[in-house]
């Protein structure tokens, strides 16, 4: 028998994605020369960033490519607490407001993509795994759950 849906916190729980994010937008302000102010909505810059910066997405993704090693690493308690339950059937989505390109790569440098099935906002998550999804906030949290 599945155990109950997840919905884990990205930033929280597996991979925070903040500092590469905010060394991105200091890095991409320096390089075009543009004062990049925007909202900590990530989903809420994501227009903004579209129109000062046109294509941004692959710009970031390459930042965030060449630095992930140094802010994205496995745990090994959250993983295994992530491989414990996929085990028992629980399906287990991943909730950020970090752009997808960001949210993909922190999950594959923290060793933990091949466990989550869905990627996105919280409603997206919960649109995909059901609204009864257990919404997973600290790794604590996780590490109690069977």
């Amino acid at each position: 028998m599945a155990g109950p849906a997840l919905a884990v916190d990205l930033d929280a729980v597996l991979a925070d994605t903040r500092p590469v994010w905010d060394a991105w937008l200091e890095d991409a302000s320096r390089r075009a020369r543009v004062e990049l102010d925007v909202p900590t909505d990530r989903a809420a810059a994501a227009p903004l960033l579209d129109e000062t910066l046109g294509d941004w997405r692959p710009l970031l993704q390459r930042f965030a490519a060449d630095r992930a090693p140094l802010w994205f690493r496995p745990r090994a308690e959250t993983n295994a607490a992530l491989r414990r339950l996929a085990a028992a059937g629980a399906p287990v989505g991943a909730f950020t407001d970090a752009p997808r390109e960001l949210a993909e790569l922190a999950l594959a440098h923290a060793g933990a993509s091949r466990y989550v099935e869905v990627v996105g906002t919280l409603a997206e998550v919960r649109e995909a795994l059901g609204e009864d999804a257990v919404v997973v906030s600290s790794r604590d949290e996780l590490a109690e759950l069977r």
